[in-house]
């Protein structure tokens, strides 16, 4: 029997503050392992912010000198990857013995990213993905990921993947990393309505895996105090709810769904769990039918490269 004990963190970063972000992804971190946690994973965007009611000053036709003074900000506090900030990381996840799925945007010549990190107990780190669909505004400040990183890396305890956000309602991407071998599913967000909960019990079931759901809690004073909030400067204004949870192979909830307040989550997985689930449903298996549909997957690297003649 093999088992691992998973923890999920729901928090809110320090808006637009990269190294004291980093400093908070520290002391969370530790709190995590203090629960005997050798797998934590962190919600989506978690260095440093998702911008929540943002609109960057843009209009069709128009941006505002204003929105582009708040997308620098936003850019300055964005991590280059690899690059000091992953080094950093890499060390804490060594010094601490754990491995990391971290939320992070990424920048990337002029374009940010929201990427997701995967970091090993030895201080690697062993890949990265990018959002494939930024959702609705999101694609005014975040760049399109390509399949070069629909990652599942093997990090020595167990096979670990992640779909960001509403790419869980990409039935060809899930598939993908089901094909991929998941083992334990990361669905990092800051989807915090009720229904997000049948999403992750459902993916756990399809895919036969554990999902770990990590959402930000955050409020208003997690944000710069000059950040134009579209619903007041009330401090504690909720601006981001939670719903982190932690959920079994046949779709049983280990923990959670915990809202409106700050918690690390915790949940012993036994991943003997996942071949007594696949016996019946195996999904890219023997439940699959290959003679009828077909995946095909371009994981090549979509950029402008210089050719010279």
């Amino acid at each position: 029997m093999t088992k691992i004990r998973a923890a999920v963190v729901q928090d809110a970063p320090v808006g637009f503050d990269r190294e004291a972000t980093l400093d908070k992804v520290e002391g969370l971190l530790g709190k995590a392992v203090d629960a005997g946690a050798s797998l934590v994973l962190f919600p989506e965007a978690f260095v440093s912010a998702y911008p929540s009611g943002l609109d960057f000053g843009a209009r069709v036709g128009s941006r505002t000198p204003e929105g582009r003074e708040m997308f620098r900000r936003y850019y300055e506090s964005a991590v280059d990857v690899p690059g000091p900030d992953t080094e950093r990381i890499g060390e804490l996840c060594r010094d601490k013995g754990v491995d990391l799925v971290l939320g992070v945007i990424e920048r990337e010549g002029g374009t940010l990213y929201c990427t997701i990190l995967y970091f090993s107990r030895d201080g690697r780190l062993l890949g990265k993905h990018r959002k494939l669909v930024p959702t609705a505004c999101e694609r005014l400040v975040w760049g399109r990921g390509d399949g070069s990183t629909l990652t599942v890396v093997d990090t020595g305890q167990a096979r670990v993947g992640a779909a960001i956000c509403w790419e869980n309602y990409m039935p060809l991407f899930r598939t993908t990393l089901y094909a991929k071998g998941v083992q334990i599913y990361c669905t990092p967000t800051v989807e915090d309505r009720d229904v997000w909960q049948s999403t992750v019990r459902h993916i756990a079931v399809e895919g036969r895996c554990f999902v770990l759901n990590a959402v930000q809690y955050a409020c208003r004073r997690d944000y710069p105090a000059d950040y134009p909030s579209k619903d007041g400067d009330d401090p504690d204004t909720l601006m981001i709810r939670g719903g982190s949870c932690i959920v079994d192979p046949f779709g049983e909830v280990l923990a959670g769904p915990v809202y409106e307040e700050e918690v690390v989550l915790t949940a012993d997985l036994d991943l003997d769990q996942i071949p007594r689930g696949k016996y019946d449903l195996d999904s890219v298996g023997h439940y699959s039918r290959p003679d009828v549909f077909q995946l095909r997957v371009d994981e090549r690297p979509q950029r402008i490269d210089i050719v010279h003649d």
